[in-house]
């Protein structure tokens, strides 16, 4: 059992804009976001930066002769791909950074193809979202929040929600909703509480229940992959951190080419069924693993972790639940018991996808 910082982080970091308290209000922002945006690629040589009319920034031209705005996040991009420090363009005026920025994609980088996102709504001057390589594979948000609003309905009101408070139903706000979106990504966190999972043998052979949920995430613009993490869970406290999670799983497409296609080929079915699953096919399978005895502790470790954490994961499964390693369930239970004491994020979580495997041996 670990728990999950990945919502909690959200929570304390994301401003009042960028919170919603209804999965179809999210869906709506982002459908008139897409409806205003376009796709294009374009030679590197035909991209120009010009300062602002009042030198207070910067604007970059294509072909077309029209100015666009860029984010933060896409003026990184342009930047990267001028082969100059971002940070310090930032720092310099603004003539002098459009200076830098022409030099570096005129002259001193070879010409390339660049896919660039524009937005532009009537209510705003046109924006430069994202300046990625011309193969740039985009998953829609808009069409993530849809399929989640088909499924899972307002996010606020079903099965399947922004989570309560320590496992009581509480009304979504923005102060403690876990639905977030901003210019560079979104996030969401649903689960169902209401039918919780009965599970024997949950902590010393006494049983318990668990809730199902679910991590989403997606960057139109190229600041991360889109994923889905499915798990079980004790509750959500106040400040989102997951307590009690077990059979962490994880799906992570990169926006390569064939992206939108494994999307909807891989990660909307996977999430589908995951929503559909019956309590009792989890509760089959955590009984199969709690049933499957290893024959050779030390050799089915040492398959899959490195020699010097078999002891340690030996250990800690008999500190924490006052018994020697025995089962695929044991073997899961130590992996995500010594996850919890790894401090970096990406290695706890590929601890903790071990861990999912170590279950799915069970089936």
């Amino acid at each position: 059992m670990t728990e999950l910082m990945q919502a909690s982080r959200q929570w304390a970091t994301r401003p009042d804009d960028e919170r919603y308290t209804s999965l179809v209000d999210m869906s709506d922002h982002f459908d008139n976001i897409r409806q205003s945006s376009r796709e294009l690629v374009i030679s590197s040589r035909k991209i120009e930066a010009r300062p602002t009319d009042d030198n207070a920034g910067l604007e970059i031209y294509g072909p077309n002769g029209i100015g666009y705005a860029p984010t933060n996040w896409a003026f990184g991009q342009v930047a990267q791909l001028a082969e100059a420090p971002g940070a310090y363009l930032r720092s310099l005026p603004s003539p002098i950074a459009a200076d830098c920025i022409n030099y570096g994609l005129q002259y001193k980088r070879n010409i390339d193809d660049v896919g660039v996102l524009l937005y532009k709504s009537s209510e705003t001057t046109g924006e430069l979202r994202a300046a990625t390589g011309p193969k740039y594979g985009r998953i829609w948000n808009s069409e993530i929040t849809r399929a989640f609003v088909d499924q899972f309905g307002d996010g606020v009101s079903g099965d399947w929600k922004v989570p309560g408070e320590f496992g009581v139903d509480v009304p979504v706000t923005k102060a403690n909703t876990t639905l977030y979106a901003g210019d560079r990504d979104m996030f969401v966190f649903l689960a169902d509480e209401k039918n919780r999972i009965e599970m024997p043998n949950r902590r010393n052979g006494k049983a318990g229940t668990l809730a199902r949920g679910f991590f989403a995430w997606n960057s139109e613009v190229g600041s991360q992959t889109f994923g889905i993490a499915t798990f079980l869970f004790d509750y959500a406290c106040c400040n989102r951190i997951v307590w009690g999670a077990e059979e962490f799983r994880e799906i992570r497409i990169r926006h390569t080419a064939s992206a939108p296609d494994k999307w909807m080929a891989e990660a909307a079915p996977a999430l589908l069924a995951y929503s559909n699953s019956s309590a009792m096919s989890i509760v089959d399978g955590i009984a199969k693993a709690q049933a499957a005895r290893i024959d050779n502790i030390d050799e089915f470790l040492t398959k899959r972790f490195s020699k010097r954490l078999v002891p340690v994961l030996k250990m800690t499964h008999t500190v924490e639940e006052g018994k020697p390693i025995e089962t695929l369930w044991d073997a899961a239970t130590a992996v995500t018991a010594y996850a919890k004491s790894i401090g970096h994020q990406d290695k706890r979580v590929e601890l903790e996808r071990e861990a999912g495997l170590i279950l799915d041996l069970a089936a």
